[in-house]
């Protein structure tokens, strides 16, 4: 006995290492996996559709799917970088050329008005020679060259790894599409749980996956629209190329739509139209700021089927611990937190209901439902199985 004690304490020790090496080995591609399984668990449907289509050709399908994920986000996301870069570099090298060719005048002769006022008011306080003030810009100008190309690196650096872990997204994406039935399979046969449990935690999380995407794409083109009628109202000159960066912006949690509106404002203010600016202001941060806030619980909480207090505070919670993934993981978790309490509460915590008894919670004439916890799937007993939760083969 004492032996059969010993190598079931050194075994479970072993087990406890082998999930702390396995978490370090996954730790450096945690997000990548965890947003190629949200991607999965959404595009499953879609995947298995095109399988059929496809005649069995599964990973055609699959390589479909992936190709349309890069063209539909990363490719314009790439555009928009090389863009802002481009713009930056140009910008940069005008104001390096005007003032070697020209001096401070010919720089400050093609500034717009207000900011050309501005300029010549610090020039009459600040009395210098033109030769020595033209040797001084030029010498700031100079001096910044390193800072800059530290800058340049850095952000190299950043888009470097995002890339590597964006291609690890969808590697994996790919993986699980093709191969993500046969791993939920295997998770339900190895797991302790009652049979059918398993598969009802993971159709869960797919449902709040495909909720939490469908209410932020559908956000951000909420939000893309109100800034191009704000926009359109103030006249700003290419309103639809304004529109369109507000709306992947607005993919983006830490950065927003209302900060593209924002930037507009202060290139309508420069360009001379203070009241068109001063109007972008209020648009952006009343209506283009404050919509994500109404209309993305509103949207996620009917594919959720919780509360929508619930949704909202999980949003921000998420977004709040996380960072930009916790506004998937943040409903994630109380998706998870959620359907363990329904399913100790059905499975663990009620007697056994008698057919015809109204006196028994769950029994014949109770219609009592909890108005928080709500299923937002199929509850395991249904002989009805989502297409992520194949039959597990049987326990002997």
């Amino acid at each position: 006995m004492a032996t059969e004690q010993t190598a079931r304490r050194v075994f479970t020790g072993l087990i406890i290492l082998s999930i702390i090496l396995l978490a370090l080995v996954v730790r450096p591609l945690a997000k990548a996996f965890f947003l190629a399984a949200v991607l999965a668990g959404t595009f499953y449907g879609l995947y298995s559709r095109l399988s059929r289509k496809l005649r069995g050709r599964h990973s055609l399908a699959a390589g479909v799917i992936v190709s349309g994920v890069i063209l539909a986000l990363l490719l314009p996301l790439g555009g928009l970088t090389a863009f802002v870069v481009t713009e930056v570099s140009d910008g940069v090298k005008f104001v390096s050329d005007t003032v070697q060719r020209e001096g401070v005048e010919g720089l400050i002769g093609k500034l717009p008005g207000p900011v050309r006022s501005a300029v010549d008011g610090l020039l009459e306080r600040v009395p210098l020679e033109q030769a020595e003030l033209d040797e001084t810009l030029q010498q700031q100008v100079s001096s910044q060259g390193g800072t800059a190309a530290r800058a340049v690196t850095g952000v190299v650096a950043a888009t470097g790894s995002i890339a590597f872990q964006t291609v690890m997204m969808l590697i994996a994406l790919f993986f699980l599409l093709t191969d993500g039935a046969k791993l939920v399979g295997w998770l339900e046969s190895v797991s302790p749980l009652r049979r059918g449990q398993t598969g009802e935690i993971l159709r869960e999380f797919r449902g709040v996956s495909v909720a939490v995407l469908v209410s932020s794409v559908a956000t951000a083109g909420v939000q893309a629209a109100a800034a191009l009628v704000g926009f359109l109202i103030a006249r700003v000159p290419a309103s639809l190329f304004f529109a369109g960066v507000a709306f992947f912006m607005a993919l983006i949690p830490a950065v927003g739509a209302a900060i593209v509106v924002l930037v507009a404002a202060a290139l309508m203010f420069f360009s001379g139209h203070p009241w068109a600016a001063l109007f972008l202001v209020i648009w952006g941060t009343v209506v283009v700021g404050l919509v994500d806030n109404v209309v993305k619980p509103l949207l996620a909480k009917r594919g959720m089927h919780q509360h929508g207090a619930i949704v909202f505070f999980a949003l921000l919670g998420g977004l709040a611990a996380f960072g930009t993934v916790g506004l998937l993981l943040g409903p994630l978790i109380v998706a998870f937190f959620l359907a363990l309490v329904r399913i100790y509460e059905r499975d663990y915590g009620r007697p056994t209901p008698r057919p015809g008894d109204p006196s028994t919670p769950g029994g014949q004439g109770s219609g009592e439902e909890s108005p928080i916890i709500r299923p937002s799937t199929l509850p395991a007993e249904s002989s009805e199985r989502a297409p992520l939760s194949p039959t597990p083969p049987e326990r002997h």
